[in-house]
C-alpha cells in the first residue's frame, strides 16, 4: 500500500490484513486483527526511526506472509511516541508453530532498515513496484536459519578486568544481576563473576558442612569480605565457565550451551571480542512468543 493517506494505526493495519486476506488468504482476518493489537498493546514494535514491523503468529498459516505500507506524512504509531511518526510500516505474520520464524523475517530486513534514511526513501516510491525493488535490490533474502546475533540483546553492564570486588557488589545490587561480563581492555571476554562466585567466597566450603551455624551468625565472612572488597581484583574471583557462542552460529545452539553449562546466559562472541549476550528468559520469550 504505498502513500496511503489512512493515519490512524489500527484502521491502516486492518486494510493491510485485508489485504493480505484477499492476495494469500490467512484466515479469519479478525483473529489476526486481535492477534496483531494484542501484540502491539504488549510493546509497539517501532524498530527504527520511521519504522514499524508489528507482527503476529497465526494458526491458519504455513508460510510467512508480509504486507507492506508506507505514508508520505507519517502516522501517530505510538501514543507514547507521538514525535516518532511513522513512514514505513512491515507487517508480518508467520506460523503459530514455527519458533523463531518472525525473527528470521526481521533478520532479513534489518541490515536496510538499520540505514536512517530507509523510511524516507521507501515513503517517496510512488507504486508497489518500486516498493518491492527497493527490498529485492538490497540483497533480502530470508536466512535458511535463526542465528545467534537475532537473538542477542546488547551488552549494557560489564566489568573490566582491573576492577575490583567492590565495583562487581555495586553493580550486582544496583542493576539486580546474578552475573557480569568481564572484559579486557580490547573488548574480549576473560571471565564472568557471578553472585553464586560471591558466595562461595564468602561462605568457603567448609562452612557448607556445618550443623551449628552459631560462630557466623552475625555474617563474619561477609564482614571479612566487605573489608577486603576495595583491594579484592576480579582475577581472585572471576570464572572461566560459562557459556559462549560465535555470533553466526545457530540460534539452537544457544539453547545447547545454556543447558550444557546449567546457566541463565550465553555470551554472543564475533572471534574473541564479545559482542552480545542472550538471557534464557530471552531466548524462551523470542523462540516460543515472538
Amino acid at each position: 500500500m504505498c502513500q496511503t493517506e489512512q493515519a490512524d494505526r489500527d484502521t491502516l493495519l486492518l486494510e493491510m490484513l485485508r489485504l493480505l486476506a484477499y492476495e494469500r488468504g490467512i484466515g479469519n482476518v479478525e483473529e489476526a486483527y486481535k492477534a496483531v493489537l494484542a501484540r502491539e498493546a504488549d510493546v509497539p514494535t517501532i524498530v527504527g526511526p520511521g519504522i514499524a514491523m508489528p507482527h503476529a503468529k497465526l494458526e491458519a498459516l504455513d508460510e510467512i506472509v508480509v504486507a507492506v505500507a508506507t505514508s508520505r506524512n507519517g502516522i501517530v504509531y505510538d501514543s507514547g511516541q507521538p514525535e516518532n511518526l511513522i513512514k514505513l510500516i512491515i507487517l508480518t505474520l508467520a506460523p503459530k508453530h514455527a519458533p523463531g520464524a518472525y525473527l528470521q523475517s526481521v533478520s532479513c530486513v534489518a541490515k536496510i532498515c538499520q540505514d536512517p534514511t530507509t523510511a524516507e526513501v521507501v515513503s517517496s516510491l510512488s507504486t508497489r513496484e518500486k516498493v518491492w525493488n527497493f527490498f529485492d535490490e538490497g540483497g533480502v533474502a530470508l536466512p535458511d536459519h535463526l542465528r545467534a546475533r537475532d537473538i542477542m540483546d546488547p551488552i549494557e553492564v560489564k566489568l573490566l578486568e582491573h576492577d575490583t570486588l567492590e565495583r562487581a557488589i555495586d553493580l550486582f545490587v544496583r542493576h539486580r544481576l546474578n552475573e557480569l561480563p568481564v572484559l579486557d581492555k580490547d573488548g574480549d571476554l576473560v571471565g564472568v563473576v557471578s553472585t553464586h562466585e560471591l558466595l562461595r567466597v564468602c561462605l568457603p566450603e567448609y562452612i557448607l558442612w556445618m550443623d551449628d551455624l552459631t560462630p557466623i551468625m552475625n555474617f563474619e565472612p561477609f564482614a571479612e569480605i566487605l573489608r577486603k572488597e576495595s583491594q579484592t581484583w576480579l582475577t581472585e574471583i572471576m570464572t572461566d565457565e560459562y557459556a559462549i557462542v560465535q555470533v553466526d552460529e545457530p540460534a539452537v545452539q544457544v539453547a545447547k550451551q545454556i543447558t550444557r553449562e546449567r546457566t541463565n546466559w550465553a555470551y554472543v562472541l564475533q572471534g574473541k571480542r564479545l559482542v552480545g549476550v542472550v538471557s534464557l528468559e530471552t531466548f524462551l520469550s523470542k523462540i516460543l512468543r515472538e
